[in-house]
């Protein structure tokens, strides 16, 4: 098992890595007499549920557990709603723990009913995917989208713990393993330009799940992230590099509808628009552009944007991004691999051409 701290100024808390971890009731920080919430959807809850659930009865805890519908497109104010009826009908007080037992969608949402309920109770969260497990699970955002927006309701809200059991990953569709690579490879591309160049040696070795290459992977993510959100908790400056091609991805998944494109393949598609912007303005090489998206295609990720959307379709979105300040539109763009920047005010003329060049044209 493999433990990485997240150290804030109050407090810290860890991120237990490993195989097996869920049925193992030592692993979770709760005593006799505690009540729980586990918030999980159907999907996630036929493998998982009854593992959690008599790992915390073992600990004497009493559990309850309310089931969200599944998918990006209920990351919603009415599921929120769900999570608060069921807290209130089980007369859960102040001293409960929300257990948030699935993928992103879980994570977000069960962290902000955590971070709203009676004005803030404990969380912990089993990220059940690999982009939840590298990425949304750690750092304590939590939102609900709105139809204008994703993410746009939220709270920034730590865990007091993170449990990361790799063998979640055997039950969770190609397609999600695929879509949490691109959440890796954007930590490469950003901060630690030698785990990109591991990331070329071994994604074949990921995509595959094996083992060793994943938990190593796992840990290397979470400690990027984990010393990241240490030195900017509330995203005031460096934190905004996470963001490489999420304003782009976000403005995918909105125009789409949410779930049409997983969060991961808007990210890899937005990851090489603000590739091509940042080499268009002379400074990331054409070469390092090209490794990108070899990268990106080995883990079977879209490198272009979708069919049915114009260049002309992003900037509506993308103006409405949380990273937009005084009217002025902020990109995280690359100086290389391995070293990230926050571009103010880039003209939208460049924008617009960097968006068409991955955009295929019959």
């Amino acid at each position: 098992m493999l433990c990485v701290n997240v150290e804030l100024q109050e407090r810290r808390y860890p991120i237990l890595i490993g195989s097996g971890l869920l049925q193992d009731e030592r692993n979770y920080p709760l005593k006799q007499g505690d009540r729980v919430m586990i918030v999980s959807n159907p999907t996630v809850a036929q493998f998982y549920l009854d593992t959690v659930t008599q790992a915390l009865e073992k600990r004497g805890c009493t559990v309850d557990r309310v089931l969200l519908p599944d998918g990006e497109k209920y990351k919603t104010l009415e599921s929120l709603n769900l999570i608060f009826s069921a807290l209130l009908k089980g007369n859960h007080g102040r001293d409960t723990t929300i257990v948030a037992l699935g993928g992103g969608v879980i994570g977000d949402v069960a962290g902000f009913a955590a971070a709203s309920y009676q004005r803030g109770v404990r969380l912990i969260q089993i990220p059940t995917t690999l982009l939840s497990q590298v990425d949304s699970s750690v750092g304590g955002k939590t939102a609900v989208n709105h139809e204008f927006g994703k993410n746009m309701i939220g709270a920034f809200y730590q865990p007091s713990m993170v449990l990361i059991d790799t063998l979640t990953l055997n039950t969770l569709p190609k397609r999600e393993v695929n879509a949490g690579l691109a959440e890796v490879i954007k930590y490469g591309a950003i901060l630690d330009g030698a785990f990109f160049t591991w990331l070329e040696k071994h994604i074949d070795e990921l995509v595959a799940l094996e083992p060793q290459a994943l938990q190593h992977c796992i840990a290397r993510c979470c400690q990027i992230k984990a010393d990241v959100v240490a030195r900017d908790e509330m995203e005031k400056g460096e934190r905004a590099l996470l963001n490489l091609g999420h304003t782009f991805g976000h403005a995918i998944e909105t125009h789409l509808g949410y779930g049409n494109w997983l969060h991961g393949e808007a990210v890899a598609a937005g990851m090489m628009m603000a590739a091509a912007l940042s080499a268009e303005l002379g400074n990331i090489s054409v070469a390092d552009v090209s490794r990108l998206e070899k990268l990106l295609a080995r883990a079977n990720l879209p490198t272009i944007s979708p069919d049915t959307m114009q260049p002309e379709d992003y900037l509506p979105h993308m103006m409405r991004d949380k990273k937009v300040l005084a009217g002025k539109l902020r990109l995280v763009l690359l100086k290389s691999l391995g070293q990230a920047y926050v571009a103010t005010d880039t003209a939208k003329d460049l924008v617009l051409k960097a968006i068409r060049r991955c955009t295929q044209t019959d």
